[in-house]
């Protein structure tokens, strides 16, 4: 065996970091848990190509290497890297390998860095395929599409040298004021955990480690409010969000982040009970956490030190720090008695185990990578799962060739930019995207006319272009009519220090939604409901489209419009999507991953609030306009009663099936998501849920087929949070639903007796 154990493949992890560690001095171990630099900071654009820069070549000698390196190939309007000066997909492979080899040639130890990529929907650098927004992957409810296309967008990760992919997984939606809804699986814990499994699955196979964000509790902010502090306690926690965390570690998830909002008084990326006693001791991970950008900075605010700030996130169970001043002064840290060096040893230790997982040591440079199927056909089928038919009036849609003249309008028509949604690189002009307005002028029969008008600007009260808009609606034979919201930034936007957007004013900036666009109102703007109320004083049919990253407020539009459709963020390829559903080449499949509200104050509107048989607002209903789970199809479909093969069941043996006969009674097919509920009558540590999902099964049935969806119920269906907060099935009556959606559910009775 070599003298240089950590150099021999063949030996145990666990040996190969122990023994690396032994050699290490206390500067290279710091520089192991330190991502201070932005990667774009690391190369500069030649006439050549590419060449590393002077503050790169530093910093890795300052530290005598580099754990990690942040957004290498990152592109954006916060980043300033577009075309002119980035790294594309032609040169990505090369550029990181140009990082990699000076690492490992210009250091002692030779210890490979950890190229680290945002991949919030697709890998956010130039020529980066964009999926759909994570809220649209909600909206398929399909984890195996998402999990086919999570392997092809970390091929490509990988191609091109990557190691690291952050992806937004463990946030819900319980508040739509939240300007990172759109990050966001949707509002459930189950529907989330399922989705963060398929995203980690995927990776994997492409060899990508995934770090997920941001544990914990972020998307319950108060008030919606970015980075703000909840109101959780600890069963809210474990109820709610820590289901997709849980599940994201069982798939193995290399690592998690640390939240921005302050839990039970701490920032998350200061709390030992979080990320040391909960994570680390109840949830046994193993992994690393990771800092969010610049979030061990602002812990200088407790501590009055930038030295005691990177001592306090180390102590708390941080490994890895994110471009803050504070963890590279650990060794200060060490050397005041601040921190233990044996608590720093096992951040560095954690952080070389991944290296070594990864196989960096043997093969540090980029791959040969086979991509296993083209991530932009799944992109348009991911977008195409996602859209939501939420009304209809049965007759309308899908466009028929008597539809000779189509009247396209809206803001959101055809706009790239507003069909993308935050964290996206800059695109190529040219048939790299299809707008809506596209998709309809292509999908339409040729005979058809096509006509566009914006109508009205995204935000702001100009009505000037409504009239031009009303003109060739009036004269067609059917209006669609594309709203909703934009995160488009741009190099006029202002940043915050960690890229947040910091907007003043909707009607100044354009954006509705994303990172530090926050609302308090969540109606669509004025400007696009006076268009809509013009629109449809024309008598013309309209179809509405919400492209949009965020469940806004949505009044009664039964006398308005004919049909609603949600499209969320759908990517560059997404109006082909919406085309494609609108003319009837695809049904429409997708179902709601959050309740959409009838107005902000009403909120919060989550189906599964606690049951205190509450009677509802005097001035307004405290229902949902829109239930989760709700998504309306082309076709009629009827379900029997859930039937259960077992009544009664007990803690220790709760298996049983629960079948429900699911029949097409329309003349289209249909592709039907059948849910599985359950609710708590009687029993168990806490006050119950009004109703909990726990499963759901896709079924494809013909006009008149009908099939059974079966669902197999085990303790992981039936269990519930105890008073310990662990997990187990309690003895108690419950009611097991099924149905389309959350509100339209029916049920069987089923006893867990006591333990005899």
């Amino acid at each position: 065996m070599t003298d240089q154990l950590y150099r021999d493949p063949t030996a145990p992890v666990a040996e190969r970091v122990r023994d690396l560690l032994g050699r290490m001095t206390l500067t290279e171990k710091v520089g192991q848990v330190n991502q201070r630099m932005y990667g774009w900071h690391a190369y500069e654009r030649t006439d050549g190509g590419h060449r590393l820069t002077d503050a790169f070549r530093a910093e890795v000698a300052a530290y005598g290497g580099m754990g990690a390196l942040y957004g290498l190939q990152r592109a954006d309007a916060w980043s300033g890297v577009d075309f002119a000066d980035g790294i594309t997909a032609a040169d990505g492979a090369r550029v990181a390998d140009a990082v990699q080899r000076h690492v490992v040639d210009h250091t002692r130890l030779g210890i490979p860095v950890l190229l680290v990529e945002e991949v919030p929907h697709g890998h956010q650098a130039l020529d980066g395929t964009v999926l759909p927004v994570n809220l649209a992957v909600g909206a398929t409810w399909d984890p195996g599409l998402y999990e086919a296309a999570a392997a092809a967008v970390g091929a490509e990760v990988r191609a091109r040298g990557g190691h690291v992919a952050l992806v937004s997984a463990l946030d819900l939606v319980r508040d739509p004021r939240w300007g990172r809804a759109e990050e966001c699986f949707g509002e459930d814990p189950y529907l989330a955990a399922r989705l963060t499994e398929a995203l980690v699955r995927g990776m994997r196979a492409a060899d990508v480690a995934v770090v997920l964000k941001h544990f914990a509790g972020q998307g319950a902010t108060v008030g919606g409010r970015n980075s703000a502090a909840t109101e959780l306690g600890a069963r809210e926690l474990h109820e709610i969000h820590l289901a997709a965390a849980r599940a994201g570690i069982r798939a193995g998830a290399a690592g998690v982040m640390a939240a921005y909002n302050e839990f039970d008084g701490l920032p998350c990326v200061a709390s030992r009970p979080l990320l040391t006693e909960l994570l680390r001791e109840r949830l046994e991970f193993e992994g690393i956490v990771m800092a969010d950008g610049g979030a061990i900075d602002r812990l200088v605010r407790l501590t009055g030190d930038p030295v005691a700030a990177g001592a306090l996130a180390l102590n708390a169970g941080c490994d890895l720090s994110l471009w803050d001043a504070c963890f590279p002064r650990l060794a200060e840290a060490v050397a005041q008695g601040l921190a233990a060096e044996r608590t720093l040893d096992t951040a560095v230790a954690r952080v070389l185990a991944l290296k070594f997982r990864l196989g960096l040591f043997e093969q540090p440079y980029a791959p040969a990578v086979e991509q296993p199927s083209d991530p932009r056909e799944l992109s348009e089928r991911v977008a195409r799962a996602s859209i939501t038919l939420l009304a209809h009036d049965g007759e309308v849609l899908p466009l028929t060739p008597s539809a000779r003249r189509i009247a396209v309008l809206g803001p959101n028509a055809d706009s790239i930019a507003q069909q993308i949604g935050d964290y996206t690189a800059p695109q190529r002009p040219g048939p790299h995207h299809v707008t809506v307005l596209d998709g309809i002028r292509s999908a339409a029969p040729p005979d058809t006319e096509v006509t566009y008008a914006p109508g009205c600007e995204l935000v702001g009260g100009d009505l000037s272009g409504v009239p031009e808009a009303v003109a060739p609606a009036a004269a067609a034979d059917v209006a669609v009519l594309v709203l909703g919201g934009s995160s488009a930034r741009s190099g006029d936007t202002t940043f915050d220090t960690n890229g947040a957007a910091v907007v003043t004013s909707a009607d100044s900036a354009g954006m509705t939604c994303g990172e530090g666009v926050d609302l308090a109102e969540l109606r669509l703007p004025d400007g696009q409901l006076a268009l809509l109320d013009a629109v449809a004083a024309t008598g013309v049919p309209v179809v509405v489209v919400l492209v949009q990253g965020r469940p806004h407020a949505l009044p009664d539009l039964s006398e308005k419009a004919a049909a609603v459709l949600s499209a969320w963020y759908p990517g560059p390829w997404g109006g082909r999507a919406v085309a494609d559903v609108l003319f009837g080449a695809a049904g429409p499949e997708g179902r709601l991953p959050v309740s959409i509200p009838r107005s902000a104050a009403q909120l919060p509107v989550f189906y599964n609030a606690k049951d205190h048989r509450y009677r509802g607002y005097v001035d307004q209903p405290a229902t949902a306009r829109y239930a989760f789970g709700h998504g309306l199809s082309y076709t009629t479909v009827g379900y029997e009663p859930p039937r259960l093969s077992r009544a009664r069941v007990t803690p220790d043996d709760p298996t049983l099936s629960c079948r429900v006969t699911v029949r097409n009674t329309g003349e289209r097919p249909v592709r039907e998501t059948v849910q599985l509920y359950v609710r708590r009558l009687s029993g168990g540590h806490s006050w119950p849920r009004v109703r909990e999902l726990r499963g759901f099964v896709r079924l494809d049935l013909r006009p008149g087929e009908e099939a059974d969806a079966v669902f197999a119920i085990d303790a992981e269906t039936l269990a519930s949070v105890t008073r310990d907060l662990g997990l187990a099935v309690e003895p108690g009556e419950l009611l097991l639903e099924t149905g389309p959606c959350a509100t339209e559910t029916r049920g069987a009775r089923l006893v867990v007796e006591p333990p005899s």
